[in-house]
């Protein structure tokens, strides 16, 4: 399995485009704090927004921050996510809610069309076989039971929908799932159409986290400039010239060279513990004593003499 390039949040987790998805994926968690996000539905307005490529990063960010994730690829007209993932067409998820290569449909192993992905934590359903009636096979009972049966497994289930605006797919996946983010692409999209999808989803009951705008101008300059990482994938930001890291260090050694200067002066004027400076009256009281037992013993030899 090989991935591409697309997914740049597993081959350069340092950079601004994968910080900006790991935005998105902390933005989406505290939109969902009153119930627990299991089910999420990424889809657009037509094709050509990004919303698979969006699909697929906010997948591995959400893995990357050790939950476990299915990505399903419910766009079984045109699905793209094996080729992003390098993962075998099929079987899929068409295959699955057909169960026409299953010999009892009572019985599936869900296992049988899961595959796993280089991505730890991530797992994919690719779109599967292109059957004649997608739409049908999504209203099923078993699709409402695939989604139930994942969500003891895993921590979170990511849906590749189709884009609104020419089939009804991700209209109909809206109302099953907790809930529905729409993609949508800069100066491309038209107002009319997301505000259209927008009433569609929410007439049906669906829930929406909110909007997505991808293709936004970004100057090659501002990119290269704007963030700089060091440590893990999680890491913060700086923007420190080698310079000023310099100043800083040399800095931080002066301070600890003065510390040190500071701390020696301050042991040579501590005072001694209590138990030594008793320990050393002691000893005084004791020569002290010691030396009036020997004038008293010379007293009463000197006299024994006279007495002699």
């Amino acid at each position: 399995m090989k991935l591409k390039k697309e997914l740049i949040a597993q081959r350069d987790p340092k950079s601004p485009v994968s910080e900006v998805f790991r935005t998105l994926r902390t933005n989406i968690q505290f939109m969902s704090t009153n119930k627990k996000l299991k089910t999420l539905l990424i889809t657009s307005t037509f094709p050509g927004e990004g919303k698979s490529w969006i699909t697929s990063n906010l997948a591995v960010t959400f893995a990357q921050a050790g939950n476990k994730v299915i990505l399903i690829d419910a766009d079984m007209r045109k699905g793209r996510q094996y080729t992003i993932f390098g993962a075998s067409p099929r079987p899929g998820l068409s295959n699955y809610l057909s169960g026409i290569d299953v010999q009892n449909p009572d019985d599936i192993d869900i296992s049988k069309y899961i595959q796993k992905t280089e991505v730890e934590n991530l797992l994919i359903m690719t779109a599967g076989n292109i059957p004649p009636n997608p739409s049908e096979l999504l209203v099923s009972p078993q699709m409402v039971k695939l989604l139930e049966d994942l969500k003891e497994v895993c921590d979170i289930i990511i849906v590749d929908g189709t884009p609104c605006e020419l089939v009804t797919d991700s209209i109909i996946l809206s109302r099953i799932v907790d809930s529905t983010v729409i993609v949508t692409a800069h100066k491309e999209t038209k107002k009319d159409n997301l505000e259209k999808v927008i009433k569609n989803i929410q007439n049906v009951g669906g829930h929406l986290a909110g909007v997505v705008v991808n293709k936004m101008p970004v100057s090659a300059k501002k990119y290269n400039e704007k963030y700089y990482y060091y440590g893990t994938s999680e890491g913060r930001a700086i923007k420190e010239s080698p310079v000023e890291i310099k100043r800083k260090t040399e800095n931080i050694v002066k301070q600890s060279t003065n510390q040190e200067k500071i701390t020696k002066k301050s042991k040579e004027n501590l005072e001694k513990p209590q138990f030594i400076k008793n320990r050393e009256t002691n000893k005084t009281t004791m020569d002290k004593t010691n030396n009036i037992l020997n004038e008293i013993n010379s007293y009463l030899d000197k006299e024994k003499d006279k007495l002699n």
